[in-house]
């Protein structure tokens, strides 16, 4: 590839790209110390034995101890941004500090930045200077340099020669100087970083780069999945959806990725002519029109792409088509509530592994524990820079049924419950019949004061509050 003949005092020979603003809505959120268990096999079978029990009446809720708690994450109205990814492009990072090479490497691996294709280098600038004098420059450029003033610009000025036009630079310094930062902004360069390195502090320098200004914001996914079939995983993310949009006042979408046995449109009364499967077919033509056309209205703030729920078809649907339609549908809403069935296939691991948060909800028995531990697993080997899975365990207490103590299930898991549901098949059998949420039926029941705190867990903030009117303010209105 021709290189371009730079003027060597060109200071703008780093400018960054005008398609892109560094502007846009904060994503990134407070990274958590979180273990790390390899296990790659969703359906493997788990070593350790549990033994089951009668179990006693259930409290309703525990402390979700692996999360932390709300006021540690970001709160308020920037709690329902989703977390942007990085476009399909090359990155080269040269570093120098074994402990920056390790954040970097990491970060090549984390789902933000799955599309990219990264590659990390030791050698720091010095090196990469050298190894673009025959080499084309990718997208973006990350160089690591220690050294200090004339000696830094003027290796960035070498770098400026053998760039290509359009390839954004982002520097890793040694030193917190403001007159340093100035002096390369002037130049051109996209972001200075100090370290000692974060992982997701380099992510998110990247994600802001490449922000998309057309789009206002980058709503938060929520995927909800079954350990196994009727643990109740859609009836706990229609009601979290529900309590999103009335609670929150937050404008929330329900996806159902359950084709043939979808209960979103039961649930919510709905019968829409179009729904998810048309979105599906024809991915390439989706725009903001067409997704408002083919989503039902639930209430003023909850929308709802259904589920055809017929055996007609054989639905057999890329996994890429899956995934667009979802980025799609994700910027229409601050909170997109993604109903996935339980089955293993590539399109369901792609959506658990993509969302922002993963809600598996689980009975107390031991293969709803063997699954769970396997989903779990899975996720946290996949997202080392996530917080590990919610877990809602469902339908604890049945009369008569032997089961597996809380307290063993949640040490076999690694993840303490976010909730725990007793077993009230007249609260949630009135409520389904109805075609009601559980807030409906009794806000004041355990079942729905539990799903209210698990709602504001995961969107990481307090209700709005509401102006309460008093009752002899009508006998002081002027006449």
């Amino acid at each position: 590839m021709n290189r371009p003949s730079p003027d060597p005092d060109d200071r703008n020979a780093f400018e960054p790209d005008d398609d892109f603003a560094t502007d846009a809505p904060d994503p990134w959120r407070t990274p958590q110390a979180l273990g790390r268990d390899q296990a790659d096999d969703p359906f493997a079978n788990l070593d350790e034995a549990v033994e089951p029990f009668n179990a006693p009446g259930p409290a309703l809720t525990a402390p979700a101890m692996t999360h932390n708690p709300v006021g540690d994450l970001i709160v308020g109205a920037q709690g329902a941004l989703g977390e942007a990814s990085v476009p399909r492009i090359s990155i080269h990072i040269f570093c120098e500090r074994p402990d920056t090479a390790a954040a970097a490497d990491k970060a090549s691996r984390d789902r933000r930045m799955a599309k990219a294709s990264t590659s990390v280098q030791p050698g720091g600038l010095a090196h990469a200077v050298q190894y673009y004098q025959n080499q084309p420059t990718p997208s973006l450029v990350v160089v690591e340099c220690q050294d200090h003033g004339s000696i830094l610009i003027g290796l960035l000025d070498q770098l400026a020669e053998v760039c290509d036009p359009g390839t954004k630079v982002i520097v890793i310094g040694a030193h917190n100087d403001i007159a340093l930062y100035r002096e390369l902004m002037a130049r051109g360069v996209s972001e200075y970083l100090v370290p000692p390195l974060q992982t997701l502090q380099l992510i998110h320098a990247i994600t802001t780069l490449y922000a998309d200004p057309s789009a206002p914001f980058v709503g938060r996914q929520i995927a909800f999945v079954g350990a196994r079939g009727g643990s109740g995983s859609s009836t706990i993310a229609h009601n979290l959806a529900y309590l999103l949009s009335e609670r929150m006042q937050t404008n929330t979408v329900i996806v159902d990725f359950d084709l043939p046995f979808g209960t979103a449109g039961l649930d919510f009364n709905q019968d829409p002519l179009q729904g998810v499967v048309d979105a599906l077919q024809q991915p390439d033509r989706l725009d903001p029109v067409l997704l408002e056309r083919m989503m039902a209205h639930c209430t003023e703030r909850l929308s709802l792409f259904a589920a055809p729920a017929n055996l007609d078809d054989d639905y057999e649907i890329s996994p890429e088509a899956f995934e667009e339609v979802a980025s799609k549908i994700r910027t229409t809403a601050p909170y997109v509530v993604l109903d996935l069935p339980h089955l293993w296939s590539n399109w369901v691991k792609r959506m658990l592994l993509g969302a922002d948060d993963v809600v598996v909800t689980a009975a107390p028995d031991l293969s709803s524990l063997r699954n769970a531990k396997n989903i779990i697993d899975l996720v946290r080997h996949a997202r080392p820079n996530d917080a590990p899975p919610w877990l809602v365990l469902n339908q604890v207490g049945v009369p008569g049924r032997p089961e597996v103590p809380t307290k063993d299930f949640a040490a076999a898991l690694g993840v303490e419950p976010a909730l725990i549901l007793p077993f009230d098949p007249k609260l949630f059998g009135q409520a389904a019949n109805n075609g009601q949420m559980i807030d409906e039926v009794n806000a004041r029941s355990k079942s729905a004061e539990g799903l209210q705190r698990l709602t504001q867990l995961i969107a990481r903030r307090d209700p709005p509050q509401v102006a309460r009117k008093s009752a002899l303010s009508g006998l002081f209105k002027r006449k």
